[in-house]
């Protein structure tokens, strides 16, 4: 059995400590929005009672930036499915940036124009406040009140 068949998803509660950026270039150009903060956190037990290795955290990260980010491929979308497949027609924003900040990986989104973008502009711009929450594989490890992710294969935040 490969490593990937032995992973469970791993579905994060979503973190709600985030800043929303509008940067405008001139009043002919639409505005563009960021929703920036922490996405990912490693070393202390998270909502879900998980905790993630900061090694392999750092080595995920940047395969992620490597593999996704740069080549503007790291979607994420509005709903947080239990799917391991990101759909581009539910996509809402794509990850612009992660870096580390100690144990805490601080990313930044740009907000897109899709259908589902738009409605993630619409909610922010009436004051709703959004969360962001990865999506993964991993295996869990129970630890006492915990679970230690082993293998962590970050695959969105949405």
């Amino acid at each position: 059995m490969s490593d990937i068949t032995t992973r469970k998803l791993l579905v994060d509660e979503p973190s709600f400590d985030l800043q929303y950026v509008v940067e405008e270039k001139n009043n002919k150009e639409p505005s563009t929005l960021y929703i920036q903060g922490p996405f990912l956190m490693s070393e202390q037990k998270n909502k879900n009672g998980r905790v993630y290795s900061l090694n392999e955290m750092v080595q995920e990260v940047g395969r992620y930036t490597r593999d996704m980010i740069k080549e503007n491929r790291s979607l994420g979308e509005l709903n947080h499915p239990t799917s391991v497949e990101v759909d581009p027609e539910r996509a809402c924003h794509m990850i612009t940036e992660l870096t580390q900040d100690g144990n805490v990986f601080v990313g930044k989104s740009k907000v897109l124009s899709t259908p589902m973008g738009q409605i993630v502009r619409s909610l922010i711009m009436d004051n709703v406040k959004l969360g962001i929450s990865s999506r993964a594989l991993g295996k869990l490890l129970p630890s006492g009140d915990l679970h230690q992710v082993q293998g962590f294969h970050l695959i969105c935040c949405d």
